[in-house]
């Protein structure tokens, strides 16, 4: 069903309280912690305040003025750095701390060991005043320099860290996606498309970065995989089709001999999926908006179900199983293009003996790859159960921080067995 006000506000205030906490955290570990000069905290705390309220403001912004997307890029960005910054400091202040305890000081030289009292000695009266509880225990003294100096030091290596793991992310970002090849047995194919072949591209995300020259390279490297069909799985856009329609455009370019098709993704419901689809269908896109097609001829055939956004499934235009599957003939293979991995398993049961999906980025960037598995049971790649089969594409592009880190892009050629 379609996200209820209340959920979505509750999402939005613990995503808040989430980034000012760690905003909050930063500032102590980077500024506070590795300088007693007003002026440097001052510092820290005009900056930081800086970088989390337009992150704060990005989501919302971004749906009210659209011309503030590339503003929010930067913000989102810096959403990245921050939680490995994040990450790395707690890692590197867990060594330190493990380090402090072994050794048995805070912050200062371990005092030295007492010899331990020969055994066979008779007692001195040194040892037995030392049997003799003190009326006060005395703690050393912490050394704050040299505290102040590990904390420069913690720092220091996690900004270091940060940086090059962020410009690592950055560039497979934009580097060119990855081509994966899978072969898939599709239940009820006709010998005569044995070895058919699919151009799966998904969360292309289209905007204010991804922009024509990156399109022209997904087509360059869709169309060298010479496919026999094109399926683009949602999320192509993010903004208006004024704005984008010079990058979409791109897509004409496609060559396969059973055409490009598409399906919408939630990200066009912000948009407005209904003028996309026009648009789309302008530059001679097949738009698949809960029907199907029959792809092949008398020779043989199978047939290409397109269906709506999950999410909007209770809306006046969303996903709709059962009005796409309308006079098909059932016993006909099916290949179903759906943008979110649910509710594979009743669409197996309904005859889809395949399902391209996308949607969950593969979680994107590591520490989310291992959120997005704890969280979706069918993450990303193939998947199967019984004679039916799942593949859930990584993305094409990237939404939000421009990062890729354990989580490549993907171009996925699926090849049709009978």
């Amino acid at each position: 069903m379609v996200e209820s006000p209340l959920r979505i506000i509750l999402f939005i205030l613990l995503v808040s309280v989430a980034s000012v906490w760690v905003h909050v955290y930063l500032y102590r570990r980077l500024f506070r912690d590795t300088s007693t000069s007003r002026a440097w905290r001052a510092t820290g705390k005009v900056l930081l305040t800086a970088l989390c309220v337009p992150l704060l403001l990005s989501w919302v912004v971004t749906r009210i003025i659209p011309s503030a997307f590339i503003v929010a890029v930067f913000a989102w960005t810096w959403m990245g750095v921050a939680v490995y910054l994040l990450l790395f400091l707690v890692l590197l202040g867990a060594v330190r701390w493990l380090v402090a305890r072994t050794r048995g000081h805070r912050g200062v030289a371990a005092p030295l060991a007492t010899p331990a009292p020969d055994p066979a000695a008779p007692p001195s009266l040194a040892d037995l005043a030392v049997t003799v509880p003190p009326a006060h225990s005395h703690v050393p003294p912490v050394d704050e320099e040299r505290r102040r100096f590990l904390a420069r030091a913690t720092a220091g290596g996690a900004v270091l860290a940060a940086g090059g793991l962020t410009g690592y992310g950055m560039w497979s970002a934009f580097h060119p996606p990855v081509v994966n090849e899978i072969a898939v047995r599709l239940p009820g194919l006709p010998r005569a498309l044995d070895g058919f072949t699919l151009v799966h591209m998904s969360d292309i995300h289209v905007g204010p970065v991804i922009q024509r020259r990156f399109m022209d390279e997904l087509v360059r490297r869709a169309n060298a995989l010479k496919p026999d069909l094109v399926a683009i799985t949602g999320d192509l856009v993010d903004g208006t089709v004024a704005d984008l329609r010079h990058s979409v455009a791109a897509l004409q370019n496609l060559q396969a001999r059973a055409g490009t098709h598409f399906i919408t993704g939630n990200h066009e419901y912000y948009w407005n999926a209904s003028t996309w689809a026009d648009a789309l269908t302008g530059l001679g896109i097949n738009v698949l908006r809960n029907r199907h097609v029959t792809i092949g001829d008398a020779g043989g055939a199978f047939d290409l179900v397109g269906v709506d956004d999950w999410s909007m499934r209770s809306g006046p235009r969303g996903y709709n199983l059962d009005a796409a599957l309308q006079g098909r003939q059932p016993d006909r293979a099916a290949v179903l293009l759906a943008h979110q991995p649910s509710n594979w398993d009743v669409a197996a049961k309904a005859g889809m003996g395949l399902q391209l999906s996308g949607h969950t980025h593969g979680g994107q960037f590591f520490p989310f790859t291992v959120a997005v598995s704890a969280i979706w049971k069918h993450d990303a790649g193939l998947f199967q159960d019984g004679d039916k089969h799942l593949y859930v594409s990584r993305g094409t592009g990237f939404w939000g921080p421009p990062l890729r880190v354990a989580a490549p892009s993907e171009i996925v050629k699926v090849t049709l067995l009978a």
